[in-house]
């Protein structure tokens, strides 16, 4: 996917995340990353923040880890070992506007992020079929590119129209419903609707990540969920909330605080992460 980047842009942006292990569980398995890095040096970032896009690049991502109680921390530590490994270099391949360069970039990440944990699933016992979803938006000037494997999520809130779900849901299920074999209720209450055909680690033998890019406007949102999210609340409900909270109490707080609540009340039944960042 990709669109021709806008004349115009202003390029701030602020963000906010949240995980939460939900009701049941014991151990919070997903994870999320906000940093920012130029050529020469990676900079992490808080859970809420504002910042420009004149100073450097930004990543956001979530993932779900899975495959024993420390796969959620071991995904995330190797997704950012190899990010930070990565991506300064790169960055005066951004910086030229050469959205192609970031996608092979992106291509190479998660490659290598499956890689290590593949190789770390087979020395490990504890570790063994460890894997995890990964979903990330690179932004640099004018431009938001993705990458994603898995059932976590990424969402687009463009300034004008309707929220858009960039990624596809690596399921069985998933994929009919895009064939129109099933309704979108049927796939919600689907009994095979969590188990993914491909996660970086865990059993799969190559991943293919989904790639795109899209253009960037003042106004624009991009809001990342992991399953617990979408498996809580439906897609016109995180739109309600990113966009236009219906009551005072959720629009006193930050927005990704806002899904995790609202998921948390409605279900809770898994970890529950968002992450939303806003093009100010």
């Amino acid at each position: 996917m990709s669109e021709s980047s806008p004349d115009l842009y202003t390029p701030e942006l602020s963000w906010s995340g949240m995980t939460h292990p939900g009701r049941f569980r014991k151990n919070n398995e997903d994870a999320f990353l906000a940093l920012t890095f130029d050529a020469q040096e990676v900079r992490y970032l808080g859970k809420v923040g504002e910042g420009s896009l004149t100073k450097g690049d930004f990543i956001f991502a979530v993932s779900d880890g899975m495959g024993g109680a420390n796969a959620g921390e071991y995904a995330s530590r190797i997704a950012v070992d190899k990010i930070t490994e990565l991506l300064p270099s790169s960055f005066e391949i951004a910086a030229m506007g050469m959205d192609r360069g970031c996608g092979q970039i992106l291509v190479e990440l998660f490659a290598r992020i499956h890689q290590e944990m593949t190789q770390m699933g087979q020395h490990y016992d504890e570790l063994s079929g460890m894997g995890a979803t990964l979903s990330l938006v690179w932004l640099t000037p004018g431009w938001a590119h993705f990458a994603h494997v898995g059932d976590s999520r990424i969402y687009y809130l463009p300034k004008e129209g309707e929220m858009k779900q960039l990624t596809e849901d690596h399921t069985h299920v998933a994929w009919l419903y895009r064939q129109g074999r099933i309704t979108e209720s049927e796939a919600r209450r689907h009994p095979k609707r969590n188990i993914l055909q491909q996660v970086l680690g865990g059993q799969t033998l190559k991943a293919t990540p989904q790639i795109g890019s899209v253009g960037l406007e003042s106004g624009d949102r991009f809001a990342l969920c992991t399953d617990g999210i979408n498996d809580a609340i439906r897609d016109h409900r995180i739109e309600t909330l990113v966009a236009n909270p219906p009551v005072a109490r959720f629009q006193e707080m930050e927005i990704a605080d806002r899904l995790v609540t609202d998921a948390l009340e409605e279900s809770g039944r898994d970890n529950l992460t968002a992450l939303v960042v806003e093009i100010d």
